[in-house]
């Protein structure tokens, strides 16, 4: 007898094949069977009128702390994910040498605006160096599975101390003393190792990311640690600034060691190269024998502004300055106040002097960029449905009705700020991205931005958006569940699930596609100290399932923790079937 058995679904297996109606078997937290007439199993889901699919893999996470007290991982285990990779961006909290913790937090507070009392409060610190952090994270069962990776700015603080804080040239010996940390790490179980060449990455005190200016003989020399080791992802998040040369380290880098290098693709006002200019260089690479692979956002990615959000279109207004450091029952009040809002809207901003100014500038007065997130909110939205355009039609200034959307329900009400990957004002852009094979579903940045970003609902987003709802230039189910399960599992060697196939993991999910959507964003205190977050659920998940035991069924969490820390690649069935053949 089964374990379980989801019957009567349409199954869509993860390998990108057409969708085909059978029953799927799960016994000892494996797949049994995919076939019909099944037999029994102790347990049975009824999923005729669903899609039954693999878990989605979401390989661009920021759970580092997160993960050390949480099990239920939410918001990504309520959007079907059932694998997480973390450690990206050069960001994390191992090595930690016991007097750089304070740092290590500011560090992550400024470049992913996760709280800092949040991370203080939460993290135990049971740990020094890499493997001893695995340890700790492998001591907790948590509802998903977790994987990591070696994260730049930490080793090279390790190392280094103030030097490497501060971006100065390493020494021959601390290059191999920092290669050395990073083979301990992948020999550990981690995946892979992560840096970051972006001016948008600060500490909390405004310093750049350590390693943001490595040069090519400090990121190749880190690199042969891994090839030395013989697998890993080698990612970075950079401004691509021609004068680096970044494409052609990355192409030397994965030539020589055979191993994949995945950067993040945007459209940006920062990057100084397009997209396509960066699509392109990477196909030239390679064209050459690299593995280079380019990580891409499924929708635009920039801001939610609101009144309890990190920022809104008046935070640097003197009427608000005044007030923002009271509760949220006391700003109500005063925002409500017709009076307070004459004199906020009246007022000037005093904008910080900031490498960031531009960007500010565009949050307060860039309103034919800014839409209203309404119920049922559209994420491509068109110049008709911007705060601009709107407000003309109202007969109002768009302050005053950017003023107002906020305020909907109670002060609740949120406004979408793309400033990545909406140039055009549409996603048209991605219509050919989303069918490359060298470009990968990414950037959710799951667990980061509490305040500013909420898109680790990606994977739900692709399949109302990209697969349902889209009026041009939609793609079909089976290619949107291959990318976001077996190819975001392969790139990272996680061969043992993505797939729908005997003897893989019972990683499921059971979606009602008619019924799935999106609800409205909303701000939670629920972290560590208080702190806050912007947190987003779904509907249509009729089930999810993880290692064979069901842990979500109609948004409610089952209090179920058969998630585990993955240590290295995982081999797929087929091979490790063949290892023990060829053993007996």
């Amino acid at each position: 007898m089964y374990d379980l058995i989801i019957r009567g679904g349409t199954v869509v297996d993860g390998s990108g094949d057409t969708p085909f109606t059978a029953d799927v078997a799960v016994k000892d937290g494996l797949i049994a069977a995919v076939g019909q007439d099944l037999g029994a199993a102790a347990k049975e889901i009824n999923a005729a009128g669903c899609y039954v699919t693999p878990g989605f893999v979401d390989i661009h996470t920021h759970y580092d702390g997160q993960a050390t007290w949480d099990q239920e991982m939410a918001p990504s285990a309520w959007h079907g994910i059932t694998t997480v990779v973390m450690g990206n961006c050069g960001v994390g909290f191992a090595p930690a040498a016991k007097d750089r913790h304070d740092w290590l937090i500011g560090l992550m507070e400024g470049v992913e605006d996760i709280p800092g009392s949040a991370l203080s409060e939460g993290m135990k610190w049971n740990w020094e160096s890499f493997p001893e952090y695995l340890d700790a994270l492998e001591a907790l069962p948590r509802s998903i599975d977790i994987a990591t990776q070696v994260p730049h700015g930490a080793v090279r603080a390790y190392v280094m101390g103030d030097r490497g804080a501060a971006n100065e040239a390493p020494t021959e010996t601390d290059i191999a003393r920092m290669s050395a940390i990073v083979e301990e790490g992948l020999r550990a179980g981690a995946l892979g190792f992560s840096t970051s060449r972006t001016v948008l990455h600060k500490s909390v005190d405004g310093e750049l990311v350590p390693g943001t200016t490595a040069t090519p003989e400090e990121l190749v020399g880190i690199g042969r640690a891994m090839g030395r080791v013989g697998y890993g992802v080698f990612e970075l998040s950079s401004d691509l600034m021609p004068e680096w040369n970044e494409f052609e380290w990355m192409g030397d880098l994965s030539r020589e060691t055979g191993l994949p290098v995945s950067f993040t693709a945007l459209q940006s006002p920062i990057k100084a190269m397009a997209l396509e200019h960066q699509l392109a260089s990477m196909r030239d690479e390679n064209a050459r024998g690299a593995h280079l692979v380019a990580q891409i956002a499924l929708r635009g990615t920039g801001l939610i502004l609101g009144w309890q959000a990190t920022f809104h279109p008046f935070s640097f207004k003197p009427s608000w300055l005044a007030i923002k450091d009271l509760t949220w029952p006391e700003q109500l009040e005063k925002l409500k106040d017709s009076k307070f809002k004459e004199q906020l809207l009246a007022e000037e901003p005093d904008l910080p002097e900031t490498d960031l100014k531009l960007l500010l500038e565009l949050m307060i007065a860039a309103f034919q960029m800014q839409y209203p997130m309404t119920e049922g909110f559209d994420y491509e939205p068109t110049a008709k449905d911007s705060i601009a355009a709107l407000a003309e039609e109202a007969g109002m200034s768009p302050e005053a009705f950017a003023y107002d959307a906020m305020m909907a329900n109670e002060g609740q009400g949120f406004i979408y700020f793309p400033l990545l990957n909406y140039a055009d004002g549409n996603l048209d852009f991605l219509e050919p991205i989303l069918a490359s094979d060298d470009c990968v579903n990414s950037l959710s940045d799951g667990g980061a931005h509490c305040g500013t970003i909420c898109d680790a609902a990606a994977t739900t987003f692709l399949l109302q958006h990209w697969v349902r709802d889209r009026d041009r230039g939609r793609i079909p189910i089976e290619q949107a569940i291959r990318r976001q399960c077996a190819s975001t599992a392969q790139l990272y060697g996680l061969n043992d699930r993505g797939l729908i196939s005997e003897g893989y993991l019972a990683d499921l999910n059971v979606i009602d596609l008619d019924a799935l959507g999106l609800n409205q964003p909303w701000v939670a205190h629920d972290l560590p100290a208080g702190g806050m977050r912007l947190l987003q659920d779904a509907k249509g998940y009729k089930a999810t399932i993880k290692s064979g035991v069901l842990t979500f069924s109609d948004g409610k969490f089952h209090d179920q923790y058969p998630g585990s820390l993955i240590r290295g690649p995982q081999e797929s069935p087929a091979t490790a079937s063949h290892r023990v053949a060829a053993t007996d």
